[in-house]
């Protein structure tokens, strides 16, 4: 049986996989963890928590959380983002530029590449350098 929590995916076989298959997959991975960062960042009404994770895993959003990154970046992990950046986009959101969208894509392809080589570690690493100094809650006033 896959374990699909675990998964540890041969780097040759990443190659064969679509750029956007990474991207959809690597949506969801960020996802989850901008919803775990703000559960514990102390909130815990719905409605907070699903405007606070809007704010996050919109494509303006990732591609300034991306900007954080691009130095941390090792050269392998660079030619992801920069395969996921130049996948054509089929559609762009109203909220978002091209530019964005791509950014944001290419954010994704990179997360979804590190998630199926299990490398969840480095995953956690490259999230935390993103989220350094972000307010998981605007105050309340």
């Amino acid at each position: 049986m896959t374990d699909y929590f675990h998964l540890h995916m041969d780097r040759g076989d990443l190659l064969a996989l679509s750029t956007l298959g990474l991207a959809h997959l690597g949506d969801s991975v960020f996802e989850v963890m901008v919803r775990a960062w703000l559960v514990l960042g102390g909130r815990s009404r719905a409605g907070d928590l699903h405007r606070a994770t809007v704010r996050y895993v919109s494509a303006p959003a990732q591609a300034r959380l991306l900007e954080k990154l691009l130095p941390l970046l090792t050269p392998e992990e660079h030619d992801v983002y920069r395969r996921g950046r130049n996948t054509a986009p089929h559609s762009v959101p109203k909220a978002a530029s091209r530019g964005e969208y791509q950014a944001a894509t290419a954010l994704e392809a990179l997360f979804g590449w590190l998630y199926l080589q299990g490398r969840t570690g480095r995953l956690n690493e490259l999230f935390c350098a993103m989220m350094e100094g972000e307010q998981p809650f605007p105050p309340r006033g």
